[in-house]
Order: C-alpha cells, then structure tokens, then sequence
C-alpha cells in the first residue's frame, strides 16, 4: 500500500564518513531467502505464470495452481518455490511426475527429475491451497490486504495488496523482484454475484453451477509480482479512451455500483493526469493492458493496469494535504500517486527492496509534476518544498543491498533530491528528456538504483554520483556554511560525503543571483560588501546554510 508511514524500524550503517550513526538492522535467514537471487534461482528465467485460484468466502481460503514456465539459464537440479505460511503446498508436477522438495520457512527447494538444459523452456506446475495470513486494510506501519471485508452497507469485497510482505503471500511462485514473467493470466473464481477484477484484460467469464463465477484476465506484457492483484466486489463499471502518445489507450474505470456518479465526477482528473505524465515520462507503458482505476476497500495500490483506489473520494490524501501548502487539495492523491508508478515501480522497477526509491521517489516527484502541470512551475516546486516538513532523516534512503527496506523519506526526501538535481541541470527540456530516457532505455525492465544514477549523471553531463552518495547513503543535509570580512566572502560544504562538490544558487546582496561551485574546501569570492552575509539560498535546493562567522585570519584551505 503507498502510505506516508515507515514499515520498520530498520537503519543501516552509513558508510560515509560523518554520517550520524545508525543501529545496525537484524536481518533473518528467511529474509536473506526472500531477497537474494539464490542458487535456487539464478539459473532459471521466468517467462509465464499461469495461475489460477478459487477464494473462499466462509474461511477466506484459497486453492488453486500456478504454472511456471521458464527458461533454463544453466543446468541445475533444485528449484526454489516461495509460499508464505500458513500456506500449503500440496504437490509440485513437471512432465507428468511429482517432485519432492525440502522445506525452509517460506522457501520450498524442489528437486527436479528432469535434466534442466541450457537454452529449453520448461513448465512446473505447483499446487496449493490454506488460508493465507489475513492483513487488514488499515494505514499504519506495513499495512496492506488480504481478505474479505465488509462495507458500511454490509457489501461484501475481497481484496489483495502485498508490496512488503510479497506475492507468495497468496500465490506460490519465484517472489523476487529481479525476475518478472513476460506475459500473465490470472484467473480468479469468487462467489456470485461479485465481480472480479484483476490486471490486464478480461479475456472470459464462465460461471459455475455451485454459485461462482471465474474471471480470466490476461496480461500481455511483463509485471512485478506485488502487482498481480485480485479484487472482488459489487462492481459497476464505465468506460473511456485517451488519444495518447502510443495511440489510442483503453480506459476502464471499475467503482462499487453505489459509487457510480461519485466515481465519474472524481475520477475525472484521470484524463489530464495521464497527458500530464506522459508529456513528462513518455508514453504510459502498458498500452497492450490498458489502464484501470478500481475501487478497492483499502487506500490504494500501483497494482499494474489496474490501479486500486481506496481514497474515499476525497481530494489530498484522504482529505489531507502533505505539503502543508493546500496545493495537494487540488486533486486526487490515490490517483496521482499510483498512477505514476505505472512508469515508476511497474515498468521501471527495482530489482530490489534496498533500492525501492527508484518506485516511491520519482512517484512523489510526480505529484509536484502534477502539481505544474495545473498550476505553473512555482507550484510544483512549492508542493515539494512543503513535503519537507514529512523527512526525517532516520535512515539512508538506500538500504542493504537484498534486505527489506521502506520508510517515509524515500517518498518525501526521495522527491526533494530529484527536485534539486533538476536545478542543476538548470535545463527544463534536458529534464524532461532525462525522465523520457530513463523510460525508454529501462522500459520493462528491472533496474539497480545505480543504473538510474548512472544514467542521469551521464545524460545531464554532471558527475552526480558525489550527491547520490550523499543524499541516498547517508541521512545528513549538506550545509552551506559561509563567512563574510569586509568584501570577502568565503564558503563551503559541511556534513558531507568526502569530494562533495554541488553548485548552488544564491542570492547576493549587492551580486544578485549568483551560482557558487561549492566544494567540501573552503572558497572565496569578492562581495561589494558585509551585507554579503545577508546572502539566501534558493529553496529549490535541499540544503541548509549557516553563517559561521567574521574571517579571522582568512581561510588557508582544508576542513
């Protein structure tokens, strides 16, 4: 669920020098499983998951199978399946035969009878059923969704939202976010008269004599595995399309039926929020899948091509605006925010959790590109200035590479260290091209957090990687300390990484606007005079600055 709360109280030891010091986080063997493409693993490439699951609304139960084709990268005798208990899993099958596997925690080894060559596809079909750890769909710490709900009419839903805790929550498969299926069915059968909808596009509804109905939905193109969604409820539906960038682009629009002239009015801001982003990042990626907005019985979720929208009809989020500007008043958070994911976090995506800024940074970033494209480019700056207030600093925005890994400011300080790079490069198209290029060259794709950085630095044509490691790695602001004597001015950077250099812009008295090349050392400038002390940096920039006194004697270099 994208929610303004951290999940743990996790930190990571900053190796730079400086950086306040942190607790060294506890990880578990089940984690290290979870998060590192493992010998059980790396030798295999997902290519299809064809899964099926039948929900039970008396014991929110689930029983079903998912067929895993691969592609064998390099021969190997063990296969690791993740299954979350209390989960079980009932038979593994290839070519007819039934595998035995070991069991460790959540990851099942499965020994494979079958020579695994170099080059062929495969396909291992896994049985399961139980019922899953329910998680309610609240907005605190970790929260998410699994299981039946009941409206304030005593309307009955079932919903799924798994980004922290993983898809094998409710489904067996290869749970690491490096490795995406090229394509998807997911057919989900719920007891009538719900409706379910799920990612992609609906392919066949067949119903059944015991009162159920089997939705078969089919995705076209590759998806993250949090993103695979089921959601069941009493759904309405209406329909519209957007001449867009990749051409005509499907839009469905899925609220509870008594929600239906709420959801037309609210649901309006869709059209231009895709214009938008789409000016700004380029063609929305899944054209093939189509774009869905479906009202789901918690606050909201990227879930690809069908993104769940719990926000209450509310403007802000849930009717709050986080920048403390009252610009976030002017739409929707839960459209906005999941919605850019679907550049950010569904088709460029993380190949892991340490680096899921690369998901909640850029989303962020985009509501004050929203923001600008209502109201101007101050706007959409001061949005993103007043989501300062939210940083806390705690922990790096990086974390340990494999390892569970989400806080708060990988949204709000994420998006305030695009903001500033934006700065930098001092060039609105060259921006924008950049954000158009990281999804062009990364399209469907999982990615390092380095691969982005690189990516920028070499596209803006500035070593940034100085101010990634600073902002990212550890948890301190730079500070622009500076002195004034008489008519000279000397300046520099402190509580930063070791070779930090960041020009900065600043206001003079007596220089007007003026760029400082600040570095780590101390430099000087000639000023007309003391009222050069006076001096304010731009806002833009995530920094602090402080005056530390009268040059005596004048600075000789070094720290």
């Amino acid at each position: 669920m994208r929610i303004r709360y951290g999940c743990c109280a996790l930190a990571l030891a900053a190796s730079a020098a400086g950086a306040r010091a942190q607790t060294a986080p506890a990880y578990t063997h089940a984690d290290t499983l979870r998060g590192f493409d493992g010998p059980g693993r790396a030798w295999w490439d997902v290519a299809f998951y064809d899964l099926h699951v039948r929900v039970g609304a008396a014991d929110s139960s689930v029983a079903g199978w998912n067929a895993i084709t691969y592609r064998v990268l390099q021969p190997a005798s063990e296969l690791q399946l993740d299954l979350l208990a209390p989960l079980v899993l009932d038979s593994v099958v290839q070519d007819g035969r039934r595998l035995t596997w070991r069991q460790d925690g959540n990851a099942y080894f499965v020994a494979l009878r079958a020579p695994q060559r170099r080059g062929e596809s495969r396909t291992l079909t896994a049985w399961y059923h139980g019922r899953p750890r329910v998680r309610g769909p609240g907005t605190g710490p970790g929260a998410g969704a699994f299981g039946w709900y009941r409206d304030s009419l005593g309307g009955q839903w079932f919903a799924t939202s798994d980004e922290l805790v993983g898809a094998s929550i409710w489904w067996p498969l290869k749970d690491y976010l490096g490795d995406e299926p090229d394509s998807q069915r997911i057919a989900i059968t719920v007891p009538d008269p719900l409706v379910d909808v799920s990612n992609g596009r609906l392919r066949s509804t067949t119903h059944h004599a015991d009162g159920t109905t089997t939705y078969e939905w089919f995705v076209a193109e590759p998806i993250n595995s949090y993103d695979v969604a089921a959601n069941a409820g009493p759904y309405a539906h209406f329909a519209d399309t957007l001449a867009g960038e990749g051409g005509r682009l499907s839009l469905d629009f899925w609220p509870a039926s008594y929600h239906l002239d709420t959801a037309r009015a609210q649901w309006r801001q869709v059209q231009p929020m895709l214009r938008c982003f789409e000016h700004w990042f380029g063609p929305y990626p899944w054209y093939a899948d189509g774009y869905k907005l479906v009202e789901a019985p918690y606050l909201g979720m990227e879930h690809q091509s069908g993104i769940a929208y719990g926000n209450q009809y509310r403007t802000g989020y849930l009717g709050r605006d986080l920048s403390g500007t009252g610009l976030g008043l002017n739409w929707d958070y839960i459209v906005i925010h999941e919605s850019a994911h679907e550049w950010f976090g569904n088709s460029v995506t993380a190949r892991q959790y340490a680096d899921l800024w690369v998901h909640e940074s850029f989303a962020t970033y985009a509501e004050g590109l929203y923001t600008e494209c209502q109201r101007g480019p101050t706007a959409g700056a001061a949005y993103l200035i007043g989501l300062r207030r939210g940083v806390r600093n705690a922990q790096p925005i990086v974390g340990p590479p494999g390892m569970p890994w989400y806080h708060t400011d990988l949204y709000t300080k994420g998006a305030n260290v695009l903001h500033t790079i934006r700065q930098l490069v001092d060039d609105d198209y060259r921006w924008r091209m950049i954000l158009r290029g990281l999804q062009q060259t990364f399209r469907h794709q999982t990615v390092t957090g380095q691969q982005v950085q690189d990516y920028i630095s070499h596209e803006s044509g500035i070593d940034l990687s100085r101010v990634f490691a600073q902002y990212l790695t550890t948890t301190m602001v730079p500070e622009l300390q500076y002195r004034v004597d008489d008519t000279t001015l000397a300046y520099r950077w402190a509580d930063v990484v070791p070779g930090f250099a960041m020009r900065v812009r600043v206001n003079i008295p007596g220089l007007g606007t003026r760029w400082l090349a600040a570095t780590d050392q101390w430099q000087t400038l000639g000023v007309p005079s003391a009222e050069a002390a006076n001096l304010a940096v731009d806002e833009n920039f995530y920094v602090t600055a402080r005056n530390v006194g009268a040059l005596t004697p004048a600075p000789s270099g070094g720290r």
